[in-house]
């Protein structure tokens, strides 16, 4: 056999012999929630204890850092150098987990057990991210264990801060630029459009999330005795946020609505699938009219309420409250310029007579929007070894529709970024039930061995740093 093929019949032989789900049950069984003060230790110790032999035994150098900022938790990079003249690859994932919610998991599973169940592996975090970052770890010991090299280097960042927002991720990447030089970040998070096939995107949305407060008085008063004379921030709330949408949820602040949904990227997004059968219905008549379901959430801004309050909803009383607020987000692509997205919410609040209303942004939900063209030499390197290795063309995204720390690689590090995704849409990440489908692992190890054997061989683009 070729190297390439035998490569991938290791890593083959590595998920059917049970190898991987023994690993990856060890993995979810630290509960690495990072938004969970106390859980700081077990942050380390996942680094130190379930990360670092397995990259030292690979021949990595390994160094764990604090993090810059105290809020977050600590970063590890691990490089392996060959030769200077070879491409040098940057990979990243995250060890954190979203908050556990271990009383909200259906009878007979427990965050941090897995549990496997037909074709799908149950425990938190076991899609975001640690399936994903074992995978990738997983593909380049198979390629060391048949060559006895990797033939590129290759340099992994683990953070354990992710779901608190990544903080001082950019700062540190900035600190560490030399350490973090690379050609390319192949990276993995977020999910396949479907399961059975490979999902390419080079960069995500961005995220703003702001507080819009309407407070008129301290505390609330009779509905009866006051009703028809005190201004009810509630309904001045309401009507003011049914000033940014249409009825059908159409942006209408000028300044919010993208340049960057070229003919490229709609060829780029056509006939991408969205509908899924796990999942909610796609509602056809939301949205952008003259878009496709694709456009709207890969080339276009959406606006969402994410909550609202006023008085208190699980106990109301007969009384006009004294102050409203709102939450609300704007998922926006490149082409929005983002410097002007609160002061163009502002202006357009004060013009429709709003000024009362007070917009306060959240920091910790802030991402900066990304991309990287579809045609750029490393997006057609992965796309072509992804399609040789499944023998299927794989889906192909300018961006996700969500968010992830993509600037921290596309700006501060300059690095073109291409991502594979080893989840799917309907894995229940941030929810009660994560899971991952054995299916889509097993598909997801031969491809990333394919990846990694092919740069092994010369195939990819020549290196650009020295």
């Amino acid at each position: 056999m070729t190297l390439r093929e035998t490569v991938i019949s290791r890593i083959e032989a590595y998920f059917d012999s049970g190898a991987m789900k023994s690993e990856l049950a060890a993995l979810v069984s630290y509960p690495t929630e990072s938004q969970v003060p106390e859980r700081k230790p077990v942050l380390e110790d996942y680094l130190n204890s379930a990360i670092t032999p397995r990259l030292k035994a690979a021949g990595f150098e390994i160094k764990i850092y604090e993090n810059p900022a105290t809020e977050g938790g600590p970063l590890m990079i691990a490089r392996r150098t060959e030769d200077a003249a070879l491409p040098t690859v940057l990979i990243y994932g995250h060890g954190d987990v979203i908050h556990a919610q271990t009383s909200q998991w259906r009878e007979g599973l427990s965050p941090f057990v897995l549990t496997e169940e037909g074709d799908r592996w149950y425990g938190r975090g076991i899609a975001d991210n640690k399936v994903q970052h074992l995978i990738n770890i997983a593909a380049l010991e198979s390629l060391l264990a048949v060559n006895g090299r990797l033939g590129f280097n290759a340099t992994i960042l683990l953070e354990m801060a992710e779901e608190n927002g990544s903080p001082g991720l950019q700062a540190f990447c900035a600190a560490h630029q030399q350490e973090l030089a690379a050609d390319v970040l192949i990276a993995s998070d977020g999910p396949r459009l479907q399961p059975d096939r490979a999902t390419v995107f080079m960069g995500a949305r961005g995220a703003v999330t702001v507080d819009l407060s309407v407070e008129k008085r301290e505390g609330a008063h009779h509905s009866g005795n006051w009703g028809g004379l005190l201004a009810d921030p509630a309904m001045i709330l309401v009507k003011a946020l049914a000033t940014i949408t249409d009825e059908r949820g159409q942006i209408r602040i000028p300044e919010w609505r993208p340049t960057s949904l070229t003919d490229t990227i709609r060829a780029a997004l056509h006939d991408l699938p969205v509908d899924m059968e796990a999942g909610p219905s796609v509602d056809k008549d939301w949205g952008e009219t003259g878009l496709t379901p694709a456009e709207r959430v890969y080339g276009w801004n959406s606006f969402s309420i994410l909550a609202m309050t006023s008085g208190v909803p699980e106990a109301p009383v007969n009384a006009i409250s004294g102050k409203a607020r709102a939450t609300c987000q704007l998922r926006y692509v490149v082409g929005t310029d983002a410097g002007d997205i609160i002061p163009a919410l502002r202006r357009h609040l004060d013009k429709h007579g709003f000024a009362d209303i007070r917009i306060t942004q959240r920091e910790d939900d802030d991402f900066t929007a990304t991309r990287l063209d579809p045609d750029h030499p490393w997006a057609r390197f992965v796309t072509q070894s992804l399609h040789k290795t499944s023998g299927k063309p794989p889906h192909i995204l300018p961006n996700l529709g969500g968010s992830l720390p993509n600037e921290c690689f596309s700006e501060t590090l300059g690095l073109p970024t291409v991502w594979v995704p080893h989840s799917y849409r309907a894995c229940s990440q941030h929810a009660p039930n994560e899971h991952v489908l054995k299916s889509t692992c097993r598909d997801a190890l031969r491809c990333m061995a394919g990846i990694f054997t092919d740069i092994a061989e010369g195939k990819s683009p020549q290196p650009t740093i020295r």
